[in-house]
């Protein structure tokens, strides 16, 4: 990857598309390659261009963020655009989509300017939000509390009776999208701390990433799709 991150913009709304671009374009290290107001547009100019970072809106006419997030990933090369889902919904039905069809991670379109050009740079570097072996585990954990009957035949999730308050506290801000400053601003305590109380969690349930944190987050019902602590509602 070069030093700057090739970005493409998909939104079908012109105003949103026009901000993000505006945004993106004033960035130190970052260079828009293209725009596109539908899928289909945006699966050609992936080709095209080979963009590091897709910026891809779900609800669009024609065909969709999920469906265009496929074809781009499907025919793409070595190495592969990341795909970083803006969804005005947190954690909605759509999104679970849009990471099953391979997405790298999710933003919700409120989320400000400077989360927005973070998860870019963190993309862009190589970082995914949720990997993609994790991302499945995700949506088979939404699956599981909608599906009702026939739920039980599923894994049980890790017991957090293990957890400290303070640790259970942290994994719950953690699984809403906090970071580890934010979580330290919130509950008064330094950033090494609330490492020490992540690093303690994922050893007490065998995690080897904060992704799996999250996962389990959502496992236990500790936390349910669209009511995490970091959603902004």
């Amino acid at each position: 990857m070069s030093s700057r991150i090739r970005v493409l913009v998909v939104d079908d709304q012109f105003l949103i598309r026009a901000g993000l671009v505006g945004l993106l374009r004033a960035a130190p290290g970052v260079e828009v390659v293209g725009e596109a107001g539908d899928g289909e547009e945006a699966v050609a100019l992936a080709a095209q261009t080979r963009p590091d970072v897709v910026l891809m809106d779900i609800r669009m006419p024609g065909m969709n963020g999920i469906t265009a997030t496929e074809k781009i990933l499907g025919q793409a090369g070595e190495p592969a655009p990341r795909v970083l889902v803006l969804t005005t919904f947190d954690l909605d039905e759509y999104v679970y989509g849009a990471l099953r069809a391979g997405a790298s991670g999710f933003l919700l379109k409120d989320s400000g300017p400077e989360r927005l050009l973070a998860a870019v740079a963190a993309v862009g570097g190589g970082d995914a939000l949720f990997a993609p072996s994790v991302t499945r585990r995700l949506v088979e954990a939404f699956a599981r509390q909608t599906a009702g009957p026939g739920a039980d035949d599923a894994e049980p999730p890790p017991d957090l009776g293990a957890l400290t308050l303070r640790e259970v506290e942290v994994l719950k801000l953690i699984a809403g999208g906090l970071t580890n400053a934010e979580i330290a601003e919130r509950l008064y305590i330094s950033e090494a701390t609330v490492k020490t109380h992540l690093n303690r969690t994922m050893s007490k349930l065998d995690l080897d990433s904060r992704a799996q944190a999250v996962v389990v987050a959502y496992e236990t019902g500790l936390v349910t799709p669209g009511s995490g602590p970091g959603s902004g509602r």
